[in-house]
């Protein structure tokens, strides 16, 4: 089996570590770890038995695959250290840095890009890859559903996908902090708003030849509560601020393509 080297364990790498074991397609395969969060990479190492080298090229000397997990701007520090062999293959979760940057930084070679989320320890992550044909389908696709994207202008925008899933958490917050507010038990109130958002996403999935606009409209209908409250959110700008942050997003992201 294909063994694992991480560079850098951090909350992201560790859960995308556990989501791969859990799956089985790894095993009787090492995992070996250069922990950026050395309190994550001992737990890897107490629970599963990963194995803990000391510096970032020991785990590149065992490894038959790289998966890049520091911040990108670390990269270049981290490329600096390494002596990869030819043709060693990486995957990076780094945020916003090309192939052509990487293999600027790492050399010619097997390179592909990979962005998950947090849901990777419980193998039900998106795990969107670039190149679609690529190592990091290959090996990731456990983590769960895999979405290969054929330019890497759509990968960018399947990164603002995540960014959404970070915001999603912000705003399944404010809802479940209104209904404590006013009066429903907290943990009563966080099962009914993490319910409502998984009914609209599993109706939403067994509806999918009907756009989700659509589906919403059926329930809004004129003169309903939900219809009310919509016309509220519209009022106030709530879809309108969805859209600045991702356009925001996006811009940034295309700044860096060109740097």
């Amino acid at each position: 089996m294909t063994t694992l080297g991480i560079l850098g364990v951090g909350d992201l790498t560790e859960k995308m570590v556990r989501g791969l074991i859990r799956s089985g397609a790894f095993a009787g395969s090492a995992f070996y770890l250069s922990g950026r969060n050395r309190e994550k990479a001992i737990a890897l190492v107490e629970e599963f038995g990963c194995v803990l080298r000391t510096s970032n090229q020991a785990v590149v000397d065992e490894a038959d695959v790289v998966l890049v997990g520091v911040r990108p701007a670390q990269l270049e520090e981290l490329a600096h250290q390494l002596v990869l062999r030819t043709g060693q293959p990486i995957i990076s979760v780094a945020a916003g840095v090309t192939v052509r940057q990487l293999t600027g930084l790492f050399g010619e070679r097997d390179v592909s890009r990979a962005i998950l989320s947090y849901a990777s320890e419980i193998n039900q992550s998106t795990v969107a890859v670039f190149p679609a044909q690529s190592m990091a389908g290959q090996l990731l696709s456990t983590l769960g559903t895999l979405v290969s994207l054929d330019t890497e202008r759509d990968f960018e925008l399947a990164t603002i996908g995540a960014c959404m899933n970070g915001w999603v958490y912000f705003l399944i917050d404010e809802m479940q902090q209104w209904l404590g507010k006013k009066g429903l038990p907290s943990e009563t109130a966080r099962r009914l708003v993490l319910s409502s958002v998984a009914d609209s996403a599993a109706y939403s999935h067994y509806r999918i030849e009907t756009p989700v606009g659509e589906l919403g409209a059926s329930i809004a209908t004129p003169g309903t509560y939900t219809a009310n409250g919509l016309e509220v959110l519209r009022e106030r700008g709530g879809p309108d601020a969805w859209l600045g942050a991702c356009e925001t997003v996006f811009k940034q992201l295309a700044v860096r393509e060109t740097e």
